[in-house]
């Protein structure tokens, strides 16, 4: 393994979470306040078991790249960039590619975009978030 990063939450996604759950108190509280309370947490664990079990990883390996669900061979990687703010914005939005592969989480802002040089692929490249773009890069480059 080279490179391994797992693309978990931020801290505001989990306080939103408990919020949304919070909400199942004011649902069955009419019922009773037992009720409410344990409805909210209910509603809590099936949120975060839901952030947990969706959060998608990136490995490269020396033969492999996979991110989120999808693995390709690295003699098919192409050119690899990274991108920040605006950049990162835009490859996002009006620079996107109908076709490329995304594995994009909204609350992490850096992008890295990998070219994707498989002929019998439609996909022109895939573009991840990541936290740390410049490890993602190095770890893509080297051979």
């Amino acid at each position: 393994m080279t490179y391994k990063e797992k693309l978990w939450p931020n801290l505001w996604i989990w306080i939103i979470a408990a919020g949304v759950s919070g909400a199942g108190i004011l649902v069955f509280a009419p019922i009773s306040a037992a009720a409410g309370f344990t409805a909210a947490a209910v509603l809590f664990v099936i949120i975060a078991v839901l952030l947990v079990v969706s959060t998608p990883t990136i490995l490269v390996t020396g033969d492999t790249l996979t991110v989120g669900r999808a693995t390709i061979e690295r003699k098919f990687v192409g050119d690899v960039q990274e991108f920040r703010g605006e950049e990162a914005t835009a490859e996002r939005g009006t620079r996107l590619n109908g076709l490329a592969y995304l594995c994009i989480r909204g609350w992490i802002d850096p992008v890295v975009k990998i070219g994707i040089t498989d002929p019998a692929d439609n996909t022109p490249y895939w573009l991840t978030s990541t936290r740390h773009p410049a490890e993602l890069t190095a770890a893509l480059t080297r051979r």
